[in-house]
């Protein structure tokens, strides 16, 4: 049973690494740095803590800590960012240990889900074209999320450095954008980013829509699982994912020197 335990724990570090990978891909950050297995991302035009932190990659890379932390502090400063960590399974327990000793916040828990597409009941899905219009969709993305028009070029220049082939779906009534989905179609999996439905939109089933066409899309062009990160606490999303058939593949959460009451999303 023991052997059995730790094959288990092997597939399940082989599946999770997997993810990660594609999400390292699906979502690039402007610098990529490595520490042995640690992987520091930094983005100067985009906040979003995924595209600006650190993500251990080994559980067994844990040397040096004090070292190396001060060493990754001083890159994410000359970027006017605080250093902040993404931890997942794949991280070390004894890195959470060291930052729960100095006393680093935690700034909140986020689900990674996934759908097998062969099996998912899409019969209901549009068949919708992606935009071909980058600029288009940042525009439809600031107006639907309500981001500050700051996030523009970022946002664009994050988009445009995606490799793998990616769908960008839009649904409009008349001519306003009132839901949005990026698909990233990478080595059999496809990963959904930027999900949102104007708030005045709401409980009408854009979201719901807008996510089936990408899932259709991603099934036509050979993906034969879908992932998506949201957040634990976000009870309306993980009812429409999970209605979608969407399960909870692992979790991770964000961490940040000094005391809690970051109000950012976490995913």
């Amino acid at each position: 049973m023991p052997g059995q335990v730790r094959q288990d724990a092997k597939k399940d570090f082989a599946i999770i690494r997997r993810f990660e990978a594609a999400g390292l891909r699906a979502w690039p950050a402007e610098t990529v740095a490595y520490d042995g297995t640690w992987v520091l991302r930094l983005t100067a035009g985009h906040p979003a803590k995924r595209l600006n932190s650190i993500n251990p990659l080994d559980p067994g890379d844990y040397r040096n800590l004090e070292t190396r932390i001060e060493r990754a502090a001083e890159q994410f400063s000359a970027y006017g960012r605080p250093v902040t960590f993404r931890l997942s399974p794949l991280a070390a327990p004894e890195i959470s240990s060291y930052l729960d000793q100095r006393g680093w916040a935690t700034l909140g828990h986020s689900l990674v889900m996934a759908l097998d597409l062969r099996e998912a009941d899409l019969a209901e899905a549009m068949d919708q074209i992606p935009l071909k219009d980058r600029r288009r969709f940042v525009n439809a993305t600031l107006k639907v999320h309500g981001y500050e028009e700051l996030h523009r070029a970022g946002l664009s220049r994050v988009i445009g450095a995606i490799r793998p082939e990616t769908g960008l779906f839009v649904l409009e009534e008349g001519e306003e954008p009132v839901a949005t989905a990026i698909c990233v179609h990478d080595s059999g999996l496809a990963g959904l980013f930027e999900i949102a439905t104007r708030p005045s939109w709401r409980g009408k089933g854009y979201g719901r829509r807008v996510l089936l066409s990408a899932l259709k899309w991603a099934r036509s062009h050979g993906a034969e699982r879908a992932w998506l990160q949201v957040e634990a606490d976000n009870a309306v999303a993980l009812r429409l994912y999970r209605a979608l058939g969407f399960r909870e593949i692992y979790t991770y959460h964000y961490r940040q020197p000094g005391p809690a009451g970051e109000t950012e999303r976490a995913v």
